[in-house]
């Protein structure tokens, strides 16, 4: 996108808070769709989303993601060499809080800012396309002063999307006016709209900041004064922008369709001409990549034998398919997906009952990531677990102590910095550390390279609430 003297620089406010069910179990509540790697590009989409959004015409990027993702968010960014500004909500209250703070950020910067709004985990993999529609959609909201969708061509008659009714036109450039919206049709109603023009709903948006400010005050006044508030109390942690706790709470839990979009008069619709996807099932995952001779989609450690149409994936366990046709097969270390592709939407409503259920592997990964890097389990009995530690060039765990366990760290990677009740001692690989139960230790990877370990805990509790922190660089509580 160039930027001209007529062209104001469009503000981008990506929301990249949700959690992705529908592609358990590789996108689980620690760690979302958004941030794992997804792609054939083997970045994430939150990336990719980053990247189409960063350059000449574009201003510093505002990223609305939940506080708990707050250090992957920071860490692909760095790893792109991207400067934004992270802004934390405390708890999740759908897209109309998230939308109403990106909105008044921009206008603080420039009161005439126009925003372009995008979800985190959607795949357009026309960077070119993309950028001149939105370039389009900018000029047409603030020419035309009107919250822009970007309308997808429907590629068929999809029962997973909401559709909009392009009405009259506004310019010549590809803008309507909306006449109506639709929610996610059936098989015979879908195909009527995609016959009759319909556009699908992508939930992304460009407007002017001060637009969206006004019918937010219009249809929505609690959001509008609870963002306001939340942002005019937030309090800056390390690189981030932390929402008040308080004011954000108030907000309604409301999506911006049904806060605005569906009551507004000033909504248009752009006809896009990029290819999009919101990879929302493993279904329209297997939709989107290249498929091999017997239109399978096969990645990681995968052989079938007399399989057709599927969708194998597999993190590291060796998985075998044999006579299958249209299904699901996704295999990580810690759990098992086998669903009919036909069936795949319903994974979501699988993970609520793994939930109801109180099984672990529903939200939290086999590996567990921190700010310092991430750990995962290789063994866990009656008074022992054992880990596999992996520390990030620079990282640094807390300053704790444990009550219940003693741990032995063997470096088995790089160089370890231990820190025993104030002594400092450097191991190397196959040199190992003992830290006794009540000792104030510290580790931390001082070298260029990440710092591998294994770690052998043995007490009477091994759980992860026995950490008493004393300092932590990454100001967590």
């Amino acid at each position: 996108m160039t930027a001209t003297s007529r062209t104001r620089l469009v503000h981008p406010v990506v929301i990249a808070g949700g959690s992705g069910t529908r592609l358990w179990p590789v996108s689980r509540d620690s760690m979302p769709k958004q941030f794992v790697s997804l792609l054939d590009s083997g970045r994430s989409t939150f990336e990719e989303t980053i990247l189409r959004v960063t350059g000449e015409g574009f201003a510093r990027p505002v990223v609305v993601t939940h506080s708990d993702f707050r250090f992957v968010v920071a860490e692909q960014l760095a790893g792109l060499g991207v400067e934004a500004d992270i802004v934390l909500e405390p708890e999740r209250r759908d897209s109309a809080a998230a939308i109403a703070v990106g909105a008044l950020m921009a206008a603080r910067r420039d009161e005439e800012a126009v925003c372009l709004v995008l979800a985190a985990d959607h795949l357009i993999p026309d960077a070119a396309l993309f950028t001149a529609d939105c370039q389009r959609a900018a000029e047409g909201a603030a020419r035309h002063g009107r919250i822009m969708m970007l309308g997808i061509e429907p590629t068929g008659p999809s029962t997973a999307y909401g559709y909009i009714a392009p009405g009259a036109p506004l310019d010549e450039a590809g803008a309507f006016a909306v006449e109506r919206f639709a929610e996610k049709p059936d098989r015979e109603t879908a195909e009527t709209y995609v016959a009759e023009g319909y556009r699908w709903n992508s939930g992304n948006f460009v407007f002017p900041a001060r637009l969206m400010a006004e019918e937010l005050a219009a249809f929505a006044p609690a959001v509008l004064d609870a963002a306001r508030g939340a942002l005019d109390a937030a309090v800056a942690d390390l690189d981030f922008l932390r929402l008040d706790a308080a004011a954000f709470g108030a907000a309604p839990r409301i999506s911006i369709d049904y806060a605005v979009m569906e009551k507004t008069r000033r909504a248009g619709v752009l006809k896009t001409r990029f290819r999009w996807s919101d990879i929302g099932s493993w279904d329209a995952m297997f939709d989107v990549k290249d498929k091999d001779a017997s239109g399978n989609v096969l990645e990681g450690a995968v052989s079938v034998l007399d399989t057709r149409s599927s969708f194998v994936r597999s993190d590291e366990v060796l998985t075998t398919v044999v006579g299958l046709e249209d299904v699901v097969v996704v295999t990580t270390p810690d759990a098992v997906l086998v669903t009919s592709r036909e069936r795949a939407g319903e994974v979501k409503t699988l993970v609520a009952q793994l939930h109801r259920e109180a099984r672990p592997e529903a939200g939290q990964h086999h590996r567990i990531h921190r700010p310092w890097g991430w750990y995962q389990r290789i063994d866990i009995g009656d008074r022992f677990q054992v880990k596999h530690i992996c520390v990030k060039p620079g990282g640094i765990l807390s300053l704790q102590r444990h009550y219940h366990r003693a741990e032995h760290w063997v470096v088995v990677h790089g160089t370890a910095e231990v820190t025993v009740d104030g002594t400092v001692t450097l191991f190397h690989e196959n040199e190992a550390a003992y830290l006794p139960i009540g000792c104030t230790h510290r580790l931390h990877n001082p070298g260029k390279i990440p710092l591998k370990l294994i770690e052998v805990q043995v007490g009477s509790y091994t759980g992860e609430d026995d950490i008493v922190r004393l300092e932590d660089i990454y100001a967590r509580k």
